[in-house]
């Protein structure tokens, strides 16, 4: 056969291959993985959950409506939002977490009120006292919606439920939307923290909202926006024209903007030292968060890091952060140290009368007047654990005999002037490892 004749019989096979899109041959666009999430559950136990879109290491959260009925548009706009992004994931760039709850205030809906089952208002319950700015320090009397004063900010700083499932959730974001209505501007946290300014100018260009510095009518207290600044998380809050339409395409083009120069604009959380020792970011927001020095005490050494845990002792606790438990309130966790201490064969006292005394079904042991209000405040059992004896006297780190209780994570002592302390387990580990081990773990630098 010639050459040309061979051409000729080709030549219909090389048409048809040049008629073949060019798409067919390129490597398939991946697509972000699109999760549903239950995040938690409010005081009434209503589940609070989220959509996830995407993989990457950048996690910007946008909350919808905190203000339960009053603000049902929010929670309209929202899902909304999350329907859109789940049907078009691609939109999330490669770089990005994008996550998306409905409702942060799921009883608040279903009761008809802007505040939560307990009667707090959400956004004046979170700990504003970490900022540098005390005009937004959270406090019990409030101003609310139209400026009505009430007190409404909860008996103390995260003392509701959600509340302390939205700052677990948190820990390890980068940025945080809280959607809100009704006024049209868009505002940053309170207290000059530039990420927070850049975000809301762009997300305000984009929606046609109009940008302000900070809410006009009266001064914001406990606010989550300025909670989530004050650790290094870049927050604004939208406010919709109105109460009752979602005005999706407004938001969608501030949530599309955002995400455009996401790498720009959010912050990456940063290690922070104290007491002259480097501290892991999402370590150290969950140690300041929970009260820092005044509940935990300073590190006494580096953070290390065995099986992909990263641990750092602190004088009274060893915080671990655990990747695997990312988007739960497991992520960073109090090592159970207390189980050395407590004492073989107690038995549990009967005389126990709420709600001055707790009980559990996984402990014969309970926790009573000034314990179990301490225990309650700072974190219940994800911060110490369940109760693994009564109390008993013991000889204090201070050297005086006081009445202690000992709990999976947690030695309290009771002062003689009715305070509650832990005890330094946290020192008493330390010198345990360092007179036991031949080396010295890998550190975090």
């Amino acid at each position: 056969m010639t050459t040309f004749n061979l051409q000729r019989q080709l030549l219909p096979f090389l048409v048809l291959l040049f008629l073949i899109p060019i798409s067919l041959y390129a490597a398939p666009v991946r697509q972000p993985s699109v999760a549903e999430l239950t995040i938690g559950a409010s005081a009434q136990g209503r589940p609070i959950s989220a959509l996830r879109i995407g993989d990457g290491p950048i996690k910007l959260v946008i909350v919808g409506n905190t203000h339960g009925a009053p603000e049902a548009n929010t929670h309209a706009l929202a899902t909304m939002l999350a329907d859109y992004f789940r049907t078009n994931p691609h939109e999330v760039p490669p770089a990005v977490r994008l996550y998306i709850i409905p409702t942060i205030n799921p009883d608040g809906l279903a009761l008809g009120t802007r505040l939560n089952a307990r009667g707090v208002d959400l956004n004046r319950n979170m700990n504003t006292n970490l900022d540098a700015c005390p005009d937004n320090d959270w406090r019990v009397t409030v101003f609310g919606a139209y400026g009505i004063v009430s007190d409404t900010g909860g008996p103390y700083p995260d003392s509701e439920v959600e509340s302390r499932v939205l700052r677990s959730f948190l820990l390890d974001a980068w940025g945080a939307i809280f959607l809100h209505s009704a006024a049209g501007n868009v505002f940053p946290a309170f207290c000059e923290h530039a990420p927070s300014i850049d975000m809301a100018h762009v997300y305000a260009a984009a929606s046609g909202y109009r940008y302000t510095r900070f809410w006009e009518q009266y001064v914001i207290t406990g606010g989550m926006h300025d909670w989530a600044a004050g650790l290094g998380i870049a927050a604004i809050i939208p406010e919709l024209i109105t109460g009752t339409e979602p005005e999706f395409e407004q938001n969608l083009a501030g949530v599309q903007a955002v995400l455009a120069a996401v790498e720009e604009l959010l912050p990456a959380p940063e290690d922070r030292v104290e007491n002259g020792i480097v501290v892991p970011a999402v370590l150290w927001r969950h140690w300041r968060m929970h009260g820092g020095n005044d509940l935990f005490g300073p590190p006494l050494a580096p953070a290390v890091v065995e099986h992909g845990v990263t641990r750092q002792i602190f004088e009274r606790a060893v915080l671990e952060l655990h990747p695997e438990w990312s988007d739960t309130p497991y992520l960073v966790q109090v090592a159970p140290l207390g189980r050395s201490y407590a004492p073989v064969g107690a038995a549990p006292q009967n005389d126990c009368a709420p709600p001055v005394c707790l009980r559990f079904t996984e402990t014969p042991y309970a926790i009573r007047g000034a314990f179990a209000a301490y225990w309650e405040r700072h974190g219940g059992t994800q911060t110490f654990g369940f109760p693994l004896s009564d109390e008993v006297t013991a000889y204090a780190a201070d050297g005086e005999w006081r009445v202690q209780q000992v709990f999976e994570r947690a030695v309290l002592t009771l002062n003689d002037d009715g305070s509650v302390v832990l005890e330094p387990v946290g020192w008493a580990f330390l010198v345990r490892e360092r007179s036991l081990a031949p080396t010295a773990a890998h550190q975090v630098r």
